[in-house]
């Protein structure tokens, strides 16, 4: 009986685990200090699929990206482009080919996205929403 009672508990536990990626949120940053104080899924999705370089209020945009790896890539691309992460390298594919644009710069973790946007006030990234912290603005929250 209590081998039978483990085994749902841990059946249990790993499904919460597995499921906690669904719950997660993700946040578009930029430079504290920058002017732009918020933007739309369309804006965001325009800078990181390499149509636009520039953000709302002016200025160019350097968007940073975390590594395919990274379980908030795939969430941030899905819910702000539409995308998975194999249609948007594709897309990049194309860009980079016909010479139209260069990719993301790609950093090794959400650690690194932030203090590279702290650091430069034309950056903007995407971390989880949990590491905020006032080094970076907030300027849409993928839910």
């Amino acid at each position: 009986m209590k081998t039978n009672q483990l085994a749902r508990f841990a059946a249990a536990a790993a499904l919460c685990i597995g499921s906690a990626g669904a719950f997660a949120q993700v946040a578009v940053v930029v430079n504290a200090k920058s002017p732009v104080a918020s933007m739309t899924a369309e804006q965001v999705s325009g800078i990181f699929l390499g149509k636009s370089n520039s953000f709302p209020s002016g200025g160019t945009a350097v968007p940073t990206d975390q590594p395919d790896s990274a379980a908030v890539r795939e969430l941030f691309y899905t819910k702000v482009t539409g995308k998975n992460t194999a249609q948007v390298k594709a897309a990049w594919s194309r860009l980079v080919f016909s010479g139209k644009a260069t990719p993301p710069k790609e950093l090794a973790s959400s650690a690194d996205v932030k203090k590279f946007v702290a650091g430069n006030p034309d950056a903007i990234g995407y971390i989880e929403k949990s590491a905020v912290d006032s080094s970076v603005k907030v300027v849409f929250s993928a839910d």
